[in-house]
């Protein structure tokens, strides 16, 4: 391991599955939209509504997409963790472990006081790459701690 070795890790199938949904969703609504002024239903639909319909279905796509953001990015300093929608970042020091309990969707920051932050980027469904990637990380942590 060199000494500016930084490991960036993003959640793959999650963002395959989440691509996926989105478009569903999304074509769901659009569909829907398009065969609301069509229905016989007794109810008038306006343009507007179907602007509604699509942007709804736009809005629920993004959201879909905003779990395939997670990231984790580490260097020699520490771990900066993305998940959801927070960002935090932990120096070595702060880190007690990298760990991936059994049965656990995701591996965690072991943290002082049985604290514990979840690093949704490094995700069971990714078997192999969360392996090599809790390894990586398991090795920057460790040598923070040694050097």
């Amino acid at each position: 391991m060199t000494e500016s070795e930084v490991v960036v890790v993003r959640p793959r199938r999650a963002l395959v599955m989440c691509s996926v949904l989105a478009v569903i969703l999304l074509a769901t609504f659009v569909v829907v939209a398009v065969l609301l002024r069509g229905s016989d239903t007794g109810v008038i639909f306006q343009p507007s509504d179907q602007a509604a319909m699509i942007g709804i279905g736009v809005l629920l796509a993004a959201g879909t997409m905003l779990f395939a953001t997670a990231r984790v990015k580490a260097d020699a300093d520490g771990i900066e963790v993305r998940n959801v929608l927070m960002t935090k970042k932990f120096a070595w020091s702060e880190v007690l472990s990298v760990s991936f309990p059994d049965g656990a969707s995701w591996a965690r920051l072991e943290l002082p006081e049985d604290e514990y932050y979840s690093v949704m980027a490094v995700q069971a469904v990714d078997r192999e790459r969360a392996v090599a990637a809790v390894r990586a990380l398991r090795r920057l942590h460790k040598a923070a701690w040694e050097g």
